[in-house]
């Protein structure tokens, strides 16, 4: 099994009055998104309960997580990880100045076990570019380190850079963590 990744020609601009050049710009090919419906019909006949009672539970712990997540809690998802509300709001130096307002955006952090960790690292990516035309002009697999961000910033973790997308956008703003 592999990731695949399309790589397609276009006409990349960095501000209105620049020509522009040509770059090949990466980005995952989506396959189709699942139903709820399949998911559930799968799950139910891997563990070998009916789909009533599966999906009964599947909008039970759907409810839990829900309703734990918005309190507050890091919340277990069977054998993916984790999943927590967090922020990006601006800092202030004074307290008086700290008002709801600073909140630039709510944010859900998905944080995923080692083994998920794992096995993405050890999945090959297989590339497709395209040129500006749409043809197909060349396929590349990976042979890279598997290196697999780690939302929580720690490099400790397989491959992980330390840089989680959760740190600031500008010297003002800075991530808040429940």
């Amino acid at each position: 099994m592999a990731l695949k990744v399309k790589a397609v020609e276009r006409l990349v601009k960095f501000n209105k009055e620049d020509a522009g050049v040509y770059r090949y710009v990466m980005s995952p090919e989506l396959y189709i998104a699942l139903s709820q419906a399949k998911v559930i019909r799968e799950a139910a006949l891997r563990s070998g309960v009916s789909q009533g009672v599966m999906k009964a539970c599947w909008d039970a712990a759907g409810e839990v997580i829900k309703a734990w997540a918005t309190e507050g809690h890091s919340v277990a998802l069977p054998g993916l990880g984790t999943m927590r509300f967090g922020l990006r709001a601006k800092s202030v130096e004074k307290v008086e100045d700290v008002k709801a307002g600073l909140i630039s955006s709510r944010r859900i952090i998905f944080t995923p076990t080692q083994d998920l960790k794992d096995e993405l690292a050890d999945t090959a990516i297989q590339i497709t570019c395209y040129d500006r035309n749409g043809d197909i002009v060349k396929r590349v697999t990976s042979a890279d380190a598997g290196t697999v961000e780690d939302p929580e910033g720690d490099s400790t973790q397989t491959g992980g850079n330390g840089d989680s997308g959760d740190g600031p956008i500008n010297s003002d703003e800075a991530p808040v963590n429940p």
